[in-house]
């Protein structure tokens, strides 16, 4: 297969060219991203759809993915107890090498093709769950032997990668395949590929999130307060939606922990 993500970058020269010259190419190269992910919507849409009620019955959501690929879904993964009030178990980001390797990269650790299933199976995962392959390249072993063997097992299988017909799809039912072109840096695929990564991961967990009741109109009622900046933000909230005052909104933050708990014990 050809790898569009280790294609020869379109610009020569690069030591060449002074800083803004080079900030004007990457910003250049970045804005194909979002037109990039903008072709496969309805691809995403549909696996946001396919995930909604298994997540409703009990079933988590795995990253499982290597270097960039790896950190990307577990920060998204980590996002999502603090944005959603949700448990830290409903979205699990696991990379290879373990979590030694989210600061500094092990080596030869994606080249096994049995430790993602192993990681998984830690959780004791089963086929409510569903695994999301992360790998720019498509190819990674980690990832490709994660999802085969989670295909195998009756799970719901999805990846994102940047290339097309590459080992990760054959072993997904949803190949979210967004095709951002060669890197400004050959083949340094935590550029633009990993923005479109990102941008992929937002889109899937902010919709699920929001299929599984955890945002009300557009305010995160369901966050955790964990420093001043969410506690006034929260008070806000219900400053605005209930016209109280301040003070009213602080004490009953204060009382019932969260925004959504406040406005039921309003409501009631």
């Amino acid at each position: 297969m050809k790898k569009v993500t280790e294609s020869d970058s379109l610009y020569r020269d690069l030591e060449k060219k002074t800083s803004i010259e080079l900030v004007q190419i990457i910003n250049k190269e970045d804005h194909k991203v979002a037109a990039a992910v903008e072709q496969k919507l309805n691809s995403i849409a549909a696996f946001v759809d396919a995930l909604v009620p298994r997540m409703k019955e009990g079933g988590r959501l795995f990253y499982i993915g290597a270097g960039t690929s790896g950190r990307l879904g577990i920060l998204d993964a980590s996002e999502c107890p603090p944005t959603f009030g949700v448990p830290h178990d409903w979205v699990i980001g696991l990379i290879a090498g373990g979590d030694g390797a989210i600061r500094k990269a092990v080596e030869h650790a994606e080249d096994d093709r049995q430790q993602a299933w192993k990681d998984l199976l830690f959780y004791e995962i089963d086929e409510k769950d569903t695994v999301l392959g992360i790998a720019a390249s498509g190819t990674t072993p980690y990832v490709v032997g994660g999802l085969q063997k989670a295909q195998e097992q009756g799970l719901l299988t999805a990846c994102i990668t940047c290339n097309e017909e590459t080992p990760v799809a054959q072993y997904s039912h949803h190949a979210l395949e967004i095709i951002v072109g060669p890197e400004v840096v050959t083949g340094s695929t935590r550029m633009k590929a990993g923005t479109a990564q990102k941008m992929v991961l937002n889109m899937i967990t902010t919709s699920t999130m929001i299929r599984l009741g955890r945002v009300e109109d557009h305010r995160m009622v369901d966050m955790q307060l964990s420093n001043d900046k969410l506690w006034d933000r929260a008070t806000k909230i219900l400053m605005h939606k209930k016209g109280l005052s301040k003070e009213k909104a602080l004490n009953l933050l204060k009382a019932h922990g969260s925004v959504r708990s406040a406005l039921q014990a309003i409501n009631d």
